[in-house]
């Protein structure tokens, strides 16, 4: 696939910015857009192309070029991208970097370059604690996040016996440990599959044989299709609580339909979040794409409007990148994110609250609703390993 070209007719189709004038911002966003992860991707190119069509195709003023580019979920493909964006391209800035495992493969030219860059869908635990870098942001999660407040809702519905499973790569690992966290009852087995695995038929059969009161999974993208099919096909939604995280959502909501109906998940956002900047992003988004957002969406929004208030912070200083950093640190404090509170913490992830939502069916149509709030201003639990302040 030559992304080259693909970004090229984005951009000048979608918000006509292309042939910028000197002095022009240039972003690079590196995502997942072929294979199982391509929804997930997709949306997070869509979310930061809303918003900058929105800011009239300026990031703090300037004509903003968008570079994109398939990583594959390849980490040794998406190091090749981002070592060519900051070499070759030049960019002011890298945002998506993909799932946990291709940005830490991405991560040392980053570091080395200085180059600012927002991941739109990663908090791997190294970058949250000891390996923290000042000029390494998220505006999506700490992987365990999402997992914490999942965990602390089991605890607080008095479950006993949980069975948890996971792709055995970084943030799945993150996820499961974040769960184990807040849930203090019994971990009955914890499974980790392979990465894009399309059969969980033996997985199901030894968590049937198991008899845990509830299930707790991380499967993103085609992953969470699968499983919750299977699981559906196996008769077993409905009859076994499945807790989980990024597995139900808006990527994924379109294929699952009623196999999703009963299943709890928790996400710093969804569109089911109703604040006034939520509802307007959500309007927006389903005016122009005609899907409903997910939280890879958000995030990516979340990281233009960032960006667009720390670019106007520097004006035309954009090649200072310990000051773009800075201005995008402070940044984090001064927007308005769809998901209500949040800041950048001291190792540049999030500080935000996690909300539970439950998958119903009400009045013939599947919807999403918020149950809970069952972590407020949220901190990870590396910060403190951060040398950063």
């Amino acid at each position: 696939m030559k992304i080259r070209t693909y970004a090229q007719a984005l951009t000048c189709s979608a918000l006509c910015i292309c042939g910028g004038t000197a002095g022009a911002a240039k972003i690079g966003l590196v995502a997942p857009l072929s294979g199982p992860q391509a929804a997930v991707g997709q949306d997070q190119v869509d979310g930061f192309m809303l918003a900058l069509g929105q800011l009239g195709g300026k990031l703090g003023g300037q004509m903003t070029s968008v570079l994109v580019d398939d990583d594959q979920l390849k980490p040794d493909l998406g190091n090749q991208i981002a070592r060519k964006f900051i070499d070759k391209e030049k960019v002011d800035a890298i945002v998506g970097l993909s799932f946990s495992n291709v940005l830490m493969g991405s991560l040392p030219r980053i570091v080395e370059s200085g180059t600012v860059a927002i991941a739109t869908n990663a908090g791997p635990s190294p970058l949250a604690g000891s390996g923290c870098k000042a000029n390494v942001f998220s505006t999506a999660w700490q992987n365990d996040g999402a997992a914490e407040a999942m965990g602390r809702y089991a605890q607080d519905k008095g479950l006993k016996r949980v069975y948890l499973m996971a792709p055995n790569y970084q943030a799945g690992k993150d996820m499961l440990a974040g769960f184990k966290r807040f849930f203090k009852g019994q971990i009955v087995e914890e499974t980790y599959t392979q990465v894009n695995q399309p059969d969980y038929s033996a997985e199901i059969t030894q968590l049937q044989v198991a008899q845990p009161e509830a299930v707790f999974v991380f499967y993103p993208g085609g992953m969470g299709v699968n499983f919750v099919k299977q699981m559906s096909q196996a008769g077993l939604l409905g009859k076994l609580p499945l807790y989980s995280v990024f597995t139900v959502d808006g990527t994924t909501m379109p294929s699952l339909r009623e196999a999703a109906v009963g299943t709890l998940s928790a996400a710093m956002w969804d569109a089911a979040l109703d604040n006034p900047q939520s509802r307007k992003f959500v309007a927006a988004f389903e005016a122009k794409y005609k899907r409903t957002p997910s939280a890879y969406a958000a995030t990516a929004f979340d990281a233009a409007h960032i960006l667009d208030l720390a670019f106007r912070r520097v004006g035309p200083n954009l090649g200072d990148r310990k000051a773009l950093a800075a201005a995008v640190k402070a940044a984090g404090s001064e927007f308005q994110s769809v998901r209500g509170p949040f800041r950048f913490n001291n190792n540049n992830l999030p500080v935000q609250n996690y909300y539970a939502f439950e998958t119903v069916k009400e009045q013939g149509k599947v919807t999403v609703k918020q149950v809970a709030t069952p972590l407020t201003a949220h901190s990870d639990a590396y910060s403190a390993q951060c040398a950063l302040r």
